[in-house]
């Protein structure tokens, strides 16, 4: 595993504030959402509130499988920063729900609002979701027009980090 590639995929994570989720209905249509997150310290969960009306939360019960991209956009042309992920999804309850409290909506600096159980549950229109990631991927960082020096490709070019 390299060490940097992980540490740029934590950077991207903690610095930047939303997720692109996708998930796929029952017929088979993709569809994406932009999500306010929290992830863990090792990438391995991200949190997000969400209505379960949503498309995406719909999607998700009836297919948990998602992907999620966190892409930096305050950078400029050709100078691309991702974190990609994917793995499956669900609504937290018990034990799985007061845990992802713990985490969520992360350090006061990131601008989330903090929630407390009776926000996510009973009659509340709001639910804490987690995607369990499996796998993780970053794009490649390297200069526009030149070759990667980890991998001497000039294209862009996702690495996985695990």
């Amino acid at each position: 595993m390299d060490d940097t590639l992980e540490q740029h995929a934590r950077d991207l994570a903690t610095t930047n504030r939303y997720l692109t989720l996708g998930t796929v209905d029952a017929d088979g249509l993709p569809w994406t959402s932009p999500v306010y997150f929290s992830a863990t310290d090792d990438l391995r969960r991200f949190l997000w509130v969400s209505s379960p009306a949503s498309q995406h939360s719909l999607n998700l019960t009836a297919r948990p499988a998602v992907s999620l991209a966190v892409f930096d956009s305050t950078v400029a042309p050709y100078h691309g920063r991702c974190l990609y992920a994917a793995g499956s999804a669900t609504v937290l309850e018990g034990a799985d729900l007061e845990a992802g409290l713990a985490s969520y909506p992360g350090p006061a600096e990131r601008g989330g609002s903090a929630i407390a159980v009776d926000d996510v549950t009973g009659d509340a229109p709001w639910r804490l979701y987690r995607a369990d990631a499996t796998a993780l991927w970053v794009l490649c960082p390297r200069e526009p027009r030149q070759p990667c020096p980890r991998h001497g490709r000039a294209d862009d070019h996702r690495v996985r980090i695990w």
